[in-house]
This record gives structure tokens, sequence and C-alpha cells, in this order.
């Protein structure tokens, strides 16, 4: 398994907030995962509501544990809602399928996985992609 070093997680999570301010969105959350599905780094702004880490926790793990970005398991839960409610069932509650779960590649090496939440799914998925992009690493948000 390849290994997401501490550096390039922090560098994700610090363009991410970039791209955030950038945007002028609201106060983010922003989780790196390795692809382990275990914690590197998250940080949130000042002024995020409750709950937000754990939706930016959901949302990489959601895209670790199913193997790919939750955009596509968003349009999955559309398609199949019985499959994803299982799923979920059996993680536990963990998985929060909406954009803004975005799995970190080495070309095609998982490396990990990028939530964000605070604003839109899409402005999140925008923050987490930035983030990763900035690391030259590549997105998958599905």
């Amino acid at each position: 398994m390849a290994d997401l070093p501490l550096d390039t997680a922090r560098n994700i999570l610090d363009a991410a907030f970039a791209k955030a301010a950038e945007l002028k969105l609201k106060p983010l959350v922003v989780t790196v995962l390795d692809a382990r599905g275990v914690l590197k780094i998250a940080a949130a702004q000042d002024g995020t509501s409750l709950m937000r880490a754990e939706i930016a926790h959901g949302k990489a793990y959601g895209a670790l544990a199913l193997g790919m970005g939750s955009r596509a398991l968003y349009q999955r839960a559309q398609e199949q809602a019985y499959f994803i409610n299982a799923v979920n069932t059996i993680a536990k509650g963990a998985m929060v399928p909406v954009p803004g779960g975005v799995l970190i590649l080495d070309g095609t090496t998982l490396l990990g996985a990028v939530g964000v939440s605070g604003d839109t799914s899409d402005n999140d998925e925008a923050c987490a992609v930035a983030g990763i992009q900035a690391a030259d690493l590549n997105a998958n948000a599905g």
C-alpha cells in the first residue's frame, strides 16, 4: 500500500482552504485520510457549524469504502438507494454519499481521500480537487 506523507496531507489541506478563500466560501472542515482510512490531518475553519467534521470524514470514508469519489456515490444513491443504504448500514452510518469526498491518486495508485464540508457540495468538492491537484496528485471525484 502506498504511503501518503503527512507533509503532503498538510499541503492538500492548506490548498483546499486557499481555494475556499479564493471562492469566498462559508467556513469549511477538511479531512484527509490515508488509503487505510486512517486520519492523516483534519482542520476546521473558525465558524464551522456542528457536525461538519463528521460530514467531511464521512465523505472521505465513503469514497475509500467503495473506491469511487462521493459524486459517484451520490449518483448511485439516486439509482440504487437500497444498495447505498445497505452499505451505509454495514458501515454503521459512517458514509456520507454526496459530493465533496475525493480520492487521492498518484497515477493509478490510491493514496487516500479528502473530505470537505461546509459550503455547497459542489464547492466542497472543488476545494478537495484543488487541494489534491496542488500536491501534484490526481483527484477522482467520481
